[in-house]
């Protein structure tokens, strides 16, 4: 067994609620990643500033506290004023060497307590005089450090005041750098991601609240192709409400295009039998060849302009959204009519109902052309009894017609759909009204299906869509 799923893009083509959250939920992403890369970026740069201006700092103590003894050694004339330089191993350093005449440097003149029995070793290339290097070099401990040093050029306490050159450093651990980001960057993410899960959640709220015009945009059309009202009705929004007026104006427009086509059929069938009136009226008692043949074809035009009137009405009607007719008022009206038709063979119809409520979702008219005409065939056919049920299944209105006649064979039921056939010649009536059932009910979307009846004669199932 294999399943299709349907691709995204799919999907957020047939979503405008999918597309709205997914565009702002990228963009909300975005915006977050972006602006926690940038204020990481910022905090980052801003304590790597503070770490080596700290550094410079005590480079600067460091060259200020420099001085000769009078026996010509080097010392410091104050303490640094930071108290981790007392301290072993404490993560930050200084230390000072003595620059020979070529260059070379000689390590370990004087160092910080905290350095312990370590010495700092410093890249070969020596600072200018007055000139500030940064670089990272590996320090106690096998940590990382960042070192500040500089070359300061000062004159002996001797006759000759000879100078001398010193390369001042300090060096601090930089997970005293990293440390405060890493903290930082853990809070921030953590502060980002709480925004844009509100965020999003605000997105979603917005975008349902947007979105509710339009599912009572829904309701409102769901209402009018239901027959619960002739238009759309409510008030929407500035943005929705043209496209609401618009589509009313349709429907109002097509109604009358409807109308205006039914009433020009009626007047044409009304202008077509006047005629054919006056002709069969003419022939009328005559005994002729020719008045027989007049008389015959009259009749038959007669039925081929109820036929297509019937069918072009049902066609128009079917097209008009919102037209719904009770079903059980139109049977019982019909009924009543077909007991005074067969009142000489004395018929019992009976109606069995399980909701009499029920609607079709089209026009009276319409209902009554295809009950008629399976009634009118049933009683000319049914011995004594006839049976109508009506039910609702899986939302479609079923109208079930029993009679108690001598059925007709499974052969010959499809073709007494078609138009001019009949069963039995002898038996009166003019072929079309199977025909017109038929074709009203595919106009409607139905089914018409023939069975034996548990009466002994014919089944005629009819169903159509309806509405509760």
């Amino acid at each position: 067994m294999s399943f299709r799923v349907p691709s995204l893009s799919i999907t957020l083509r047939s979503s405008l609620r999918l597309r709205l959250l997914l565009g702002t939920l990228v963009w909300i992403a975005v915006s977050i990643m972006v602006a926690g890369w940038a204020l990481g970026g910022l905090f980052r740069q801003h304590v790597a500033a503070q770490f080596h201006a700290e550094l410079r700092t005590h480079l600067d103590q460091l060259a200020a506290h420099l001085a000769f003894e009078q026996d010509g050694s080097v010392s410091l004339s104050a303490a640094q004023s930071d108290p981790r330089f007392s301290k072993p191993y404490s993560g930050v350093y200084w230390q000072i060497d003595q620059v020979g005449h070529a260059g070379k440097n000689v390590s370990g003149l004087l160092r910080s307590r905290s350095l312990w029995d370590d010495v700092l070793e410093v890249p070969s290339d020596t600072p200018m005089n007055g000139e500030i290097h940064q670089h990272r070099v590996s320090g106690p401990g096998d940590t990382t450090l960042g070192m500040v040093e500089r070359v300061v050029i000062l004159e002996d306490g001797t006759p000759a005041r000879a100078e001398r050159r010193f390369r001042l450093i300090v060096a601090a651990d930089e997970r005293q750098m990293l440390e405060p980001v890493e903290r930082f960057n853990g809070m921030l993410w953590l502060t980002l991601g709480l925004l844009g899960g509100g965020l999003a959640l605000v997105a979603v709220i917005q975008v349902l609240i947007a979105l509710v015009p339009l599912r009572r945009l829904h309701r409102a059309l769901a209402a009018v192709r239901g027959g619960t009202t002739l238009d759309l009705e409510g008030r929407f929004p500035g943005e929705v409400q043209p496209l609401v007026e618009e589509f009313n104006t349709v429907l109002a427009q097509n109604a009358e295009v409807v109308e205006r086509a039914r009433t020009q059929a009626g007047n044409l069938a009304h202008a077509l039998k006047t005629p054919l009136s006056v002709i069969a009226n003419a022939v009328n008692g005559k005994d002729s060849e020719l008045a027989h043949l007049v008389s015959s074809q009259v009749e038959v035009a007669r039925r081929q302009i109820d036929y297509h009137l019937s069918r072009s009405r049902a066609a128009a009607s079917v097209r008009i959204p919102g037209v719904r007719t009770p079903v059980f008022p139109v049977l019982e009206g019909l009924v009543r009519v077909m007991k005074r038709i067969h009142a000489d063979r004395n018929i019992e119809l009976v109606m069995h109902a399980t909701n009499e409520q029920v609607m079709f979702r089209g026009e009276e008219q319409d209902l009554q052309e295809m009950l008629g005409n399976l009634l009118d065939n049933a009683c000319k056919w049914a011995a004594r009894r006839i049976e109508i049920s009506v039910a609702v299944e899986e939302q479609s209105l079923t109208i079930i017609v029993d009679d108690d006649g001598c059925g007709i064979a499974e052969a010959e039921r499809q073709r007494v759909l078609n138009r001019g056939e009949r069963a039995d010649e002898m038996t009166p009536g003019s072929g079309l009204g199977l025909a017109i059932v038929n074709d009203v009910m595919r106009l409607y979307g139905g089914r018409l299906e023939f069975d034996d009846s548990g009466l002994g004669g014919l089944r005629v199932k009819l169903t159509l869509p309806m509405t509760n």
